[in-house]
């Protein structure tokens, strides 16, 4: 009995210690293997690895600023650095800028598609749902801010190959690990400066 316990003991501090653990499911929709982590989410990473970099600019900590151009996204740190990663952006007609606040934050979001987004859809012989429970199929991906009072977000995606093209209705997509990364380390309230 003693062994087993130590055994079983061992293993769930391997569990816990590893979150990188991951499961590989098809995906019928896509037609593709997934690998899902520890916490459930998509472990597509995003082909524009995120990295600290200088910050000599006029904004805060804190802020994030949406460089919708370079197709990055800048989170301003303490000491003159930035984390920089990457994004996908409004496809042409759906650009925008401006200077907002994270109004909102919400784990694993439910997807309300607006009015609008739906027309299109069913112009196209689509049928959007008018709501979808948030999960790993959801377009929100794993986390979401909420941008001002606006209908855009920065929010995860589940196509990770997506990030640094110009794809989105206005949104600012991010592949899960990097949304969640941000997520974590920006509060409600944060200035967002979307430039293009």
């Amino acid at each position: 009995m003693r062994i087993f316990r130590f055994t079983a003991i061992a293993i769930t501090a391997a569990l816990v210690a590893t979150p990188a653990l991951s499961a590989r499911v098809f995906d019928p929709a896509t037609r593709q293997w997934v690998e899902y982590n520890a916490y459930g989410i998509t472990s597509g990473k995003s082909p524009i690895p995120r990295k600290r970099v200088s910050y000599k600019g006029p904004y805060a900590p804190g802020t994030i600023i949406v460089d919708t151009g370079e197709r990055r996204l800048y989170h301003v740190l303490p000491g003159g650095k930035a984390m920089k990663y990457g994004i996908g952006v409004g496809r042409e007609g759906f650009q925008w800028s401006g200077t907002h606040r994270v109004s909102r934050k919400a784990e694993w979001p439910g997807w309300t598609p607006p009015p609008q987004m739906r027309a299109r859809a069913r112009a196209k012989g689509q049928k959007l749902p008018a709501h979808m429970k948030g999960g790993p199929n959801n377009p929100l991906g794993a986390r979401a801010m909420y941008i001002g009072s606006t209908l855009y977000r920065i929010h995860g995606s589940n196509e990770p190959w997506t990030i640094g093209t110009a794809v989105s209705s206005g949104c600012i997509r991010m592949a899960n690990d990097d949304v969640v990364h941000l997520y974590d380390n920006v509060n409600v309230g944060a200035k967002v400066v979307v430039r293009r």
